[in-house]
Parts: C-alpha cells; sequence; structure tokens
C-alpha cells in the first residue's frame, strides 16, 4: 500500500500543502528545521493519531491556528483505495475518519496505514525501558496476527480490575477469582502470539543484519514477563502479598521484554552509535518483511535522517535494503547527494525541496518519472 496523495494543513511550521509522493521512495531535503521531520510528523499523524515526536499536543498544532488536519488517500496492496483524515483541536479532541465515517479508534487507523519509524528515538529500543521493546513487539504482532487485538483488550481490562482490587480491596474473593482467571486467560493468549512472532521474526532479523554488519554473537531472545517454569496463576497466588503491597500486578505480560545482547552483554553497552543504528533498522526492516508476508499491507517507513552517523557503504546498504522492501519509504536529510545514488535506475525517486515550512517537488526519476 502506498500513500498516493495527502494534505496537510497547520501542523508546526509547515505552509499548507498537497503533494503526490512516489509509490517507492521519497526523499525530503533541506536546512535543519526547515520542516522536513514536520511532514514525517503529518503521515504519522495520520496512521496513529498522535505524534512522535511530543506527548503535548499544542506544539503539533500551528500557532494561533485552532486545529491540525491531516488527509490522506492510500492504495491499497489487494486494490481499491481508502480515504483517511484526522483532526486534533488545541482542547485535545479528534476526529478520525476513514472513508467518510467516523472511525471508533486509532487501531482502525494504524490497521489501515501501518507505519514504521526510524528516527534518532528509535535508540530506545536498544537502551530504554523494557515498555519500549514491548510496544515494537505488539507492533508487530498486531499487524500479523488478528486475534492479538481483541485478547490485548481483555488483558488489559483484567489488569485494571485487579490493580483496582490491590489497591482497595473492593472485590469479593470470587470476583476475584474470576478476574484472575480472566487475567491468566488473555496473558497465555497473548504470550502465544508473541511467541509465535518471535519465532518468525528472529531469521528475518538475522538475514537483514547480514546484510549491514558481521554480528554473529548478537542474538534476539524473549522474556514473557514471569518464571518460565510456573504458570501465572501459580505466580499470582505466591506474589499476592507482595502485589498487595505495591498496589499493582507485578507479574505478566505487561512486564515482558526483548533481549537483545552480544554474548552476555547487553548490545547497547557493546556496540557504537552507528552500529546500534544499523540493529535497530535491521530489526524495523524485518518487522517490515514480515507483515508483507501475511498479505495483509505493507508498511509504509519514515525515516529521519537516514545518512547520520552512517558512512557511505552501510548508507547505500540500508537503502538498498529500503528498496527490497518494495514499499513506500519517506526519507529526511539535509544533503541528498549522500542518497542519490543509493538506488536502481527504474525505482520511482521523488525529491521534494523542504525550505521554512514550503515543500517544493524537485525531481521524479525512476519508472513512473
Amino acid at each position: 500500500m502506498s500513500l498516493t496523495r495527502f494534505t496537510v494543513t497547520a501542523v508546526r511550521n509547515l505552509h499548507p500543502v498537497t503533494l503526490s509522493p512516489s509509490p517507492r521512495i521519497n526523499i525530503l531535503h533541506g536546512d535543519n528545521g526547515s520542516g522536513k521531520t514536520s511532514l514525517l510528523e503529518a503521515i504519522h499523524l495520520l496512521g496513529l493519531a498522535r505524534s512522535f515526536r511530543s506527548t503535548r499536543l499544542l506544539p503539533v498544532i500551528q500557532y494561533e491556528q485552532a486545529e491540525c488536519t491531516i488527509f490522506g488517500q492510500v492504495q491499497l496492496t489487494q486494490g481499491g483505495q481508502r480515504n483517511l483524515g484526522i483532526s486534533r483541536d488545541r482542547l485535545g479532541q479528534f476526529q478520525i475518519r476513514i472513508d467518510g465515517q467516523n472511525a471508533r479508534s486509532a487501531a482502525q487507523l494504524a490497521e489501515t496505514l501501518p507505519l514504521q519509524l526510524i528516527n534518532p528515538d528509535s535508540f530506545r529500543l536498544l537502551e530504554g525501558v523494557p515498555k519500549v521493546r514491548r510496544q515494537f513487539l505488539d507492533w508487530g504482532v498486531f499487524h500479523v496476527e488478528p486475534r492479538f487485538l481483541p485478547a490485548w483488550q481483555r488483558l488489559q481490562k483484567a489488569l485494571r480490575q485487579r490493580n483496582s482490587w490491590l489497591r482497595r480491596g473492593t472485590l469479593d474473593s470470587v470476583s476475584q477469582a474470576a478476574w484472575d482467571r480472566e487475567l491468566c486467560l488473555a496473558s497465555d493468549e497473548i504470550d502465544g502470539y508473541r511467541r509465535s512472532y518471535i519465532q518468525a521474526l528472529k531469521p528475518e532479523f538475522e538475514r537483514v543484519l547480514r546484510e549491514l554488519l558481521e554480528l554473529p554473537e548478537l542474538s534476539l531472545s524473549y522474556s514473557r514477563g514471569w518464571d518460565k517454569d510456573s504458570t501465572l496463576s501459580d505466580v499470582l497466588s505466591a506474589s499476592l502479598l507482595r502485589d498487595q503491597q505495591l498496589g499493582h500486578t507485578q507479574a505478566g505480560p505487561q512486564r515482558a521484554d526483548l533481549r537483545i545482547r552480544i554474548g552476555v552483554h547487553n548490545a547497547v553497552d557493546i556496540l557504537s552509535r552507528g552500529q546500534q543504528k544499523l540493529v535497530v533498522c535491521a530489526l524495523k526492516i524485518a518487522q517490515g518483511h514480515l507483515v508483507n508476508q501475511t498479505k495483509r499491507g505493507q508498511c509504509i517507513y519514515l525515516v529521519d535522517d537516514l545518512p547520520s552517523e552512517l558512512d557511505q557503504q552501510h548508507r547505500l546498504a540500508l537503502c538498498r535494503l529500503l528498496e527490497d522492501l518494495d514499499c513506500q519509504v519517506f526519507i529526511t536529510c539535509v544533503d541528498h547527494e549522500l542518497l542519490r545514488d543509493g538506488w536502481q535506475t527504474d525505482t520511482p525517486v521523488a525529491m521534494f525541496h523542504v525550505e521554512h515550512g514550503r515543500i517544493t517537488q524537485t525531481t521524479t526519476t525512476g519508472s513512473n518519472a
């Protein structure tokens, strides 16, 4: 799938703009602060109804504007087209429209427009808290396993009930047992989906990584969030007193983690920044291949400042891997010459110059030029 046309209004410093990007490679170049990342942010808003740059809404909406809006036309892989729209106002309210109808949740956007973001914050996948890696894992499971979302929603409801009981003691023993049983059932289901996904992800990740780096000792493993030799029901019973003291449930899939190591060491403690970027890119590209294999659509990649911290050899290798995904890619950079030779001659490449919030298409090359 790909964005064939999209319109952005009142997002940060961007002037109102309507673009018809290439279905493959789109390079946004210009000076720092010109608005390149803001365009990626607008696409991210269209796909997830939230920014990747700020948890606060006000900085996203242009000064003195009441709301920001983004509209997009999506060409579906299986044929047909879908129209998406998102608006967010200064009070935090948002409206999502899909084919002219109000959507119930951002999950419907995410399913329609799978987005993969590679930016400086992506380093948190290696150096951040387990929640970041769980989000990475669950993004992949969500897009390849349609039963995951309802199971995850059941888990969240059961956790809220149990944690409320732990803090206030308001449930009777029968209700407590029922919610514990629901929590265990949803947890086992989610753990099964995650395990199957990791089993598929690991060989794909190793294959992609070999194209970028030789790191034979690097390993990817999954920790489910409770003792591997015990049932969650037994763990919850054994830790009940401690859970009551803390006021929340300690064990379960909400504590799962991905471990990325070199030998016995965390990879982030061994690798250079450039190597870390390549490992993160390999993980994200491997996820894209798995989404493609499910035939539920293709990812759109948003890559902010691709050339940074990479030499020419690794820049070209990364471009080749992005190209091999056969999907739509938006890349920002200061100097577009660093990426000009990264693509096959028949690959459609569109260049956009960004200056003071104005976006101008400069060239289009390749098979659809």
